[in-house]
């Protein structure tokens, strides 16, 4: 899962995208509103952790600019402010969640993992796709109860197509989510990946369709 944090602070930002690296996301980092306006309108983010005091434009304006142009993704505003009334206002602005500096680390992981979660219309850990059983907060992998023992490459695979219940993906799209927009892997590498996938969980239980994509059987 592809995720933007959007945050100035040279030790919290690095500090950040470490946390959710390890945490099973693709992260890129913006330092600059400007910058994260323009990645968030064009980019498929599955949340955005958005601070609000920002260089060249602030965090709720971004905020702001991104719901205006129907942007939808899940926003956790991140701030060392704590007035109430501006609080109030980023969530009239479309945030889902608010988090006040200083905090702790696995909190704000926890926090981001459910907020997806409740994007993809999932309220628990765990991620029932057919056969297949997914658990997020540990990120294990089941099949019939078998678990299976995956790379965190082969995980987060799985756990894309997951989230995307009933929709195949096309191998560019899955790259981004996998490598981030930098490092794109190219079709051959994600088939690669698909064929090592079925040699594990069963060729049946992940689905392809020649310029359609790939989709878990079940969703």
């Amino acid at each position: 899962m592809r995720v933007l944090v959007v945050e100035d602070d040279p030790v919290v930002g690095p500090d950040l995208v470490q946390a959710l690296v390890e945490a099973g996301f693709v992260v890129d980092l913006s330092r600059d509103g400007e910058d994260a306006w323009l990645r968030g309108g064009v980019e498929d983010y599955a949340l955005a952790v958005l601070d609000l005091g920002l260089p060249k434009l602030d965090g709720l304006s971004v905020l702001k600019r991104w719901r205006a142009e129907g942007r939808g993704f899940p926003v956790l505003i991140l701030s060392a402010r704590s007035d109430w009334a501006e609080k109030v206002e980023g969530i009239q602005a479309g945030a889902d969640d608010y988090v006040g500096k200083p905090f702790a680390m696995g909190e704000l992981v926890a926090r981001v993992r459910g907020l997806v979660r409740r994007a993809a219309g999932h309220a628990s850990t765990l991620l029932a796709v057919g056969r297949l059983t997914l658990d997020t907060g540990r990120m294990t992998v089941a099949v019939d109860d078998r678990p299976v023992r995956l790379s965190p490459l082969e995980y987060r695979f799985l756990d894309l197509l997951a989230h995307r219940p009933g929709r195949f993906l096309a191998a560019g799209e899955i790259a981004e989510h996998l490598h981030g927009a930098a490092d794109a892997a190219d079709a051959n590498a994600i088939e690669a990946l698909v064929l090592r996938l079925r040699r594990k969980v069963g060729r049946e239980l992940i689905e392809s369709r020649r310029g359609f994509g790939y989709m878990l059987a079940g969703s």
